[in-house]
């Protein structure tokens, strides 16, 4: 089982407020399940050839947001670094909100 790494830099902004962009890859449309790609979903890490540094799990503030596959927003929230759950991604948005 292979367990991140994370640089100082990174490690810098845990717990702080970020701005991301990427592009929408849904997990479960009806429960508002999405993670935010560093590259579209035909080579993102579920379903292409990228590692699992290119997603970020989104925990949305609103719920009921619907989004288009492969739209790319951008979105606002508290990072938090993930080094042990592993029904979680290795990077999280927490309290995500739409960048408008």
């Amino acid at each position: 089982m292979l367990s991140p790494t994370f640089g100082e830099r990174v490690k810098a902004v845990d717990g702080q407020e970020v701005e991301i962009s990427g592009f929408m890859v849904p997990l479960d449309v009806n429960a508002s399940e999405y993670v935010l790609s560093g590259v579209t979903m035909n080579a993102c890490f579920f379903c292409g050839g990228a590692g699992p540094e290119s997603v970020m799990e989104l925990e949305f503030t609103d719920e009921t947001q619907e989004f288009e596959t492969d739209q790319y927003l951008t979105f606002i929230g508290i990072l938090r670094l993930n080094e042990d759950d592993l029904t979680k991604l290795t990077y999280i948005l927490e309290g995500a909100r739409l960048k408008e």
